[in-house]
């Protein structure tokens, strides 16, 4: 009889561990649930944490990632406007927006959603790059000069093409980013479009020297310009200082053709200090001039010892 509240406990506590497996499930964070009732979305749920329902079969939990999912599609051929066959690959970065939408176009008893949303994505990826690399030259996807490589526009192109293919047939999901993965050139075509691309750097090559040169030229004139007003500046202020010198040298012309033997004697003095500038012995006629102004000195030495 004691035993008889204790399983009549477990057993309440286990109906309750049931009722809650039936009508309760946890949403995580990273994902979105698509709730269905008899196979028809009634809602869907994002919100992370736990959540009610009718236990199956009435209704089902349909989970979905809700973080950017990646694709990359296969490499396929397609022909340029001037008539080369390039192979390209795209990658794609994309997020359900719109569960409910998503779910019923893409479900299907082979396979799940994702899967099937892939290969819907497959399919446009490779029609919207064959239409956009129609509309443009080889040299478009391989120039090695920036001015008229336009990779990254025909990326836009492709991105631009294929969101408006998923707008226009509401699929609920959203492409945020692609991207060229790879491209490449069958070998039939290598040789042609090698011959093209070194055509092309020897013409940068050509372009870049005579860019050079001409930058050269315009250096040597500036240099040649500024050399010329150095040298005239030059000239112009020797001339003011050689004006200036015999300005002075004029004045002192004056006053020494007022006195010659002043002049002769200054003369004189200057040339004697010019010689006695450095130590040295000097051996000199003392009648020979300059120095026969040592004869006056020697007289006054020799009356000044007397």
């Amino acid at each position: 009889m004691k035993r008889n509240p204790l399983i009549l406990g477990i057993g309440i506590f286990l109906v309750l561990i049931v009722g809650l497996l039936l009508f309760v499930f946890q949403v995580r964070k990273s994902e979105v649930v698509v709730i269905t009732r008899f196979g028809k979305p009634v809602r869907d749920l994002n919100q992370p944490g736990p959540h009610l329902k009718w236990p199956w079969p009435i209704e089902k939990v349909n989970r979905f990632d809700q973080r950017v999912q990646n694709f990359e599609d296969k490499l396929t051929e397609g022909l340029t406007m001037d008539s080369f066959n390039v192979l390209a690959s795209v990658f794609v970065g994309w997020e359900i927006t719109d569960p409910q939408a998503f779910y019923p176009t893409f479900a299907s008893a082979s396979s799940e959603p994702i899967a099937e949303a892939e290969k819907m994505m497959d399919r446009m990826l490779s029609n919207a790059k064959l239409a956009v690399i129609g509309k443009h030259p080889l040299s478009d996807f391989l120039s090695s000069d920036a001015e008229t490589n336009k990779f990254a526009d025909i990326e836009k192109e492709i991105l631009t093409v294929v969101q408006n293919q998923v707008n226009q047939y509401k699929y609920g999901l959203k492409i945020d980013f692609l991207g060229i993965k790879r491209l490449g050139l069958p070998q039939n075509v290598t040789a042609s479009v090698f011959e093209r691309m070194q055509a092309e750097r020897k013409r940068l090559a050509d372009k870049s020297q005579y860019q050079g040169e001409a930058d050269a030229q315009t250096i040597r004139a500036e240099a040649d310009r500024k050399a010329a007003v150095v040298l005239a500046d030059a000239a112009a202020e020797a001339t003011a200082i050689r004006g200036k010198g015999e300005a002075e040298a004029a004045k002192s012309l004056e006053t020494f053709q007022a006195n010659p033997e002043l002049a002769n004697f200054i003369f004189s003095l200057t040339a004697l200090e010019d010689s006695l500038k450095e130590r040295s012995t000097l051996i000199l006629d003392q009648h020979t001039p300059p120095f026969d102004l040592f004869n006056g000195v020697t007289t006054n030495l020799l009356k000044s010892a007397r």
